[in-house]
């Protein structure tokens, strides 16, 4: 008669089809009854082939074909099934706050392959990943790989790309990714050219921010708390139709999204206007004062009137 033994990789060896010339078929009680049969059927002694349907992973192992003859005693041959299982790939991003510490900002993950795939990522980024795998009921392998690093403002919507290498696949499988990192607003303040004089007309203040998320709130003030009344702001804008002395100030753009709040700030100095005169004023002052001798200095449109007696 002829038997075909199961072999699994953990476990013990079960007989699964036994054909005997005289009493036919038979298949005992496995895990296996009621998908194997003899091919052909009836089976032939010559070649006692069998098919196994609804294939499983735990069918995965070596089976015996062992004939028992008389007097030569027993013969076998032996084949092994090797299950491949094509992996179903996904890779994410992981949006994270800018700072100082290694977090997770991508993760790809190959399921239910077998064997298990290899994972590795592909960027100018300068991080690293870690990989765990994990054995299903079935024998197949889930493996995930995270991608870490410290993110910085510079390194949103960098390229990274999971690629995974598995034998079903003719090549590599390419994730392609764009890392999202959120971040304060940050801020640059662009027009002052340290020209504006009195009565220069047409100039202004751009404030430009970069974030992420989009800011949802920019706001122009002065450290006065005070606006000229020849300024004009309007968002991101700050339009000054005539440059006078009120001008001489210091203004501040004020950026925020919903990571945080960021000020930038921007001081003015109007040629021709007041507080030139007094710094200028103040040097004469002194300067007049260590070689002992008197000298006025005064805004123009001030007028003094001096007594020609000095105390």
């Amino acid at each position: 008669q002829v038997t075909w033994i199961y072999e699994p990789k953990d476990g013990e060896r079960m007989n699964i089809a036994v054909f005997h010339p005289s009493y036919g078929p038979n298949y005992p009680e496995s895990q296996m009854k009621g998908r194997v049969t003899f091919k052909p059927s009836p089976p032939e002694l010559s070649s006692p082939s069998i098919e196994i349907s609804d294939v499983r992973m735990t069918d995965e192992g070596r089976y015996v074909c062992e004939y028992a003859t008389y007097p030569d005693g027993n013969e076998q041959g032996i084949t092994q099934l090797v299950m491949l299982a094509k992996p179903v790939n996904s890779a994410t991003t992981v949006a994270e706050v800018a700072g100082t510490k290694p977090v997770v900002v991508a993760r790809c993950v190959s399921r239910d392959g077998r064997p298990a795939a290899k994972i590795r990522w592909v960027t100018t980024a300068k991080g690293n990943w870690t990989e765990t795998s994990k054995t299903g009921a079935d024998n197949t392998v889930t493996v995930t790989s995270e991608y870490r690093l410290a993110p910085t403002p510079t390194d949103n919507a960098k390229d990274l790309t999971c690629l995974v290498n598995h034998r079903t696949q003719l090549k590599d499988e390419s994730l392609p990714l764009k890392l999202t990192i959120r971040y304060p607003p940050m801020v640059e303040i662009e027009g002052y050219d340290n020209n504006w004089y009195l009565g220069r007309t047409n100039v202004g203040l751009l404030c430009k921010a970069n974030a992420n998320p989009v800011p949802h709130t920019v706001q122009w003030t002065t450290m006065t708390g005070q606006m000229p009344d020849t300024v004009l702001p309007n968002e991101k804008e700050l339009k000054v139709l005539k440059v006078d002395n009120s001008v001489n100030t210091t203004f501040v753009c004020e950026v925020k999204n919903s990571i945080g709040t960021t000020r930038e700030q921007i001081t003015i100095h109007v040629r021709g206007g007041d507080v030139n005169a007094e710094s200028v004023c103040a040097s004469f002052w002194i300067l007049s004062f260590n070689i002992m001798t008197l000298f006025f200095c005064f805004p123009l449109g001030v007028h003094v009137t001096f007594s020609t007696s000095l105390c």
